[in-house]
């Protein structure tokens, strides 16, 4: 009897919804970026397009790593910035009314649905890897 060889199949970085939602927030966080003045981006907007940034970078680099807690670790750093950019900087500029609340708003939204997306992710890392360790014994 021929056994049939199983194929892992692979899902591109740029195919993860996690990854298109981080992408999507720093789209969207570009835009509130460019509409500062000199000094704002000085004082708060470099530190909050870096934050927002560092989300989907940070998941990029985790994705590439072999290792689960390798990959973790940066999904963890992804949160970290997800928290940084959205509950700390984006705060601060709706407080100084340095953005617009359409803008806001839309932000809000797109950082509740990576969270989320965010979290399933790192979830779905350790079960696959407690299923891996399961089926080899």
């Amino acid at each position: 009897m021929k056994l049939m060889e199983k194929t892992k199949t692979y899902i591109q970085l740029k195919d993860l919804d996690v990854y298109k939602l981080a992408r999507k927030l720093s789209d969207t966080g570009w835009g509130v970026y460019e509409s500062l003045n000199w000094n704002e981006k000085r004082i708060m907007g470099n530190q909050f397009i870096e934050s927002i940034d560092s989300i989907g970078a940070n998941i990029a680099e985790g994705y590439a790593r072999y290792h689960y807690l390798d990959k973790v670790k940066f999904y963890y750093i992804s949160r970290g910035s997800l928290s940084e950019a959205c509950d700390h900087w984006l705060e601060l500029l709706c407080k100084r009314n340095k953005i617009e609340k359409n803008k806001y708003d839309s932000l809000k939204e797109i950082a509740a649905r990576l969270s989320i997306k965010l979290n399933n992710f790192i979830s779905s890392v350790y079960r696959s890897r407690t299923t891996s360790l399961n089926k080899s014994r």
